[in-house]
């Protein structure tokens, strides 16, 4: 799986994109580009999780959760953006939905919406008796827009955490 360039900008020269798409990833290989899509927005673009005592990643407990599904979006075929989401251990039957990130050069595709809209999908056809989407704004105030929209019109419960 290929991912896109930190600063990657489309031009009126390139090619018609065939799309925006959203899947969980299913290979070692797309779990990396997952990964690494997830550090360039949140280690090297905002800055956080430097001081964590994390090795500069952000990474944690819920990614070794066999549980947790890990979902890349594409653009054009190329993996450009993630979400990740997994059940709320407190609380049974609701998932969380968090590390939103896409890519500096692809934001303008429009492709958050979707993200939070297969994160939502994915939470209610488990067999949980109920699904929530909380989207960790992490610096990024459109993340909430995001999720508050996808919230109003899936009936999902969303809330916002920073």
């Amino acid at each position: 799986m290929m991912m896109a360039g930190p600063s990657s900008r489309s031009s009126a020269t390139a090619s018609r994109p065939t799309g925006l798409a959203c899947r969980a990833v299913s290979t070692a290989e797309e779990l990396a580009v997952h990964f690494r899509i997830r550090h360039q927005v949140f280690v090297i673009e905002q800055g956080l999780f430097r001081d964590a005592g994390t090795g500069g990643w952000d990474r944690d407990i819920h990614d070794d959760d066999p549980a947790t599904v890990h979902v890349v979006g594409l653009f054009d075929g190329t993996a450009c953006g993630t979400v990740r989401l997994y059940p709320v251990p407190e609380v049974p039957g609701r998932w969380k939905g968090d590390r939103l990130a896409v890519l500096d050069g692809h934001r303008h595709h429009g492709l958050g919406a979707p993200l939070v809209r297969f994160a939502v999908a994915t939470a209610a056809a488990t067999s949980f008796s109920a699904e929530e989407s909380m989207i960790k704004a992490m610096a990024c105030p459109p993340a909430a827009r995001i999720a508050a929209a996808v919230a109003s019109t899936s009936g999902a419960r969303s809330s916002t955490t920073t």
